[in-house]
């Protein structure tokens, strides 16, 4: 398998998953988070900088969650692709030198 298609693949898959999976996952906290709810110890906590963004807690600002998940997840993925080809190319490029 080439890389370039190995990639490809990776790419369609991280897709498929938020797409199809991500809106799917249950909305209930995780078990840290009401351990930390039951024990109090989230009493101080305060919400962040980025909390009022578009894209905060993995949805879209507006929607009831399904399609929002979605859109969050194929942005980040579209992203985190973008960043690790760049920095491919960047290393590829300065690390033959």
């Amino acid at each position: 398998m080439s890389r370039q298609l190995l990639v490809v693949t990776g790419f369609v898959v991280a897709i498929a998953l938020v797409v199809l999976v991500a809106p799917r996952a249950d909305a209930d906290p995780d078990g840290l988070e009401r351990v930390a709810a039951d024990q109090g110890i989230d009493a101080g906590q305060q919400e962040h900088d980025l909390a009022s963004s578009p894209l905060a807690d993995y949805g879209v600002t507006g929607d009831d969650g399904t399609v929002g998940t979605a859109v969050a997840g194929v942005v980040g993925v579209v992203v985190v692709f973008a960043l690790g080809y760049g920095l491919f190319v960047l290393t590829r490029r300065f690390g033959s030198r």
